[in-house]
């Protein structure tokens, strides 16, 4: 590499450093707003339970973003190794399944049960799609109320479906900002020599790719604004929030149409 080619990626790094506490900024609104339309939509389905899982590194394992119930807090420690539990087949899969008994289910993840002390019996999983790829599993669990639980019925997998589409799109965003600020992290922490490769490799996806593009851009300006006082900080707090409810309902929707 030049030293040109390292001057300029330096550059690049810079304004790449300056935008990490965007990054932060805008994975608290995500999230929240995640485990609300998590929330209304358990109250919809007349669950107990709810929750949101994603992928947990390079190896398969699963881990929750978001739960509500008896056992949320407990749940958002937790991870589900690669390939187990309904989760994990739904994430191999990519179909939904509604299970009325998991007591005979074979592939049901009883390790989550033993661990918070929660009761398990009815379920109804669908896998959180973004442009093709599953991305995560939206579960819900038992009904409200005392047992025997009423089945999930097939009206409903197509009402989560739904549930789904919203959720993945949320994911999806709070994932870019985690990376971005994942990237920052290691960049920052870094006390040797550094190997340029994966950075060069994930600043040419953002010129590649207009919707990364739209995000950076936005993630720079909104760092300009939110700098200049706390009034600026809840404005950009707000507009986040409000990208999050409307920007990405289509993925070719543009951060900066007016």
């Amino acid at each position: 590499m030049s030293r040109d080619d390292v001057t300029e990626l330096e550059a690049k790094l810079r304004q790449l450093i300056e935008t990490i506490d965007v990054a932060r900024l805008m994975t608290d609104p995500l999230t929240t707003s995640i485990k609300g339309l998590l929330s209304s939509s358990a109250a919809n389905m007349d669950s107990e339970e709810a929750s949101v899982i994603i992928r947990d590194g390079d190896a398969g394992d699963l881990r929750f973003l978001a739960a509500i119930g008896k056992v949320a807090d407990r749940l958002l420690e937790m991870r589900i190794p690669a390939g187990k539990g309904i989760a994990g087949f739904v994430v191999s899969s990519g179909q939904p399944i509604a299970i009325t008994d998991v007591g005979e289910e074979s592939s049901f993840y009883a390790e989550v049960d033993r661990a918070t002390g929660y009761s398990t019996q009815t379920i109804l999983a669908t896998p959180l799609r973004y442009n093709g790829e599953v991305i995560g599993v939206l579960e819900y669990v038992n009904r409200r109320g005392d047992p025997p639980f009423r089945p999930f019925t097939p009206a409903e997998m197509d009402q989560a479906a739904i549930y789904a589409d919203s959720i993945a799109a949320m994911v999806n965003a709070y994932e870019a900002a985690k990376l971005f600020s994942d990237l920052s992290n290691k960049v920052l922490s870094s006390t040797g020599e550094m190997d340029f490769t994966d950075v060069r490799n994930w600043i040419a996806a953002l010129r590649g790719s207009s919707e990364n593009r739209e995000r950076l851009d936005l993630a720079v300006l909104i760092r300009e604004v939110s700098g200049r006082g706390d009034a600026e900080r809840k404005l950009c707090r707000e507009l986040l929030e409000a990208i999050v409810r409307f920007s990405d309902e289509k993925s070719e929707t543009s951060y900066l149409s007016y």
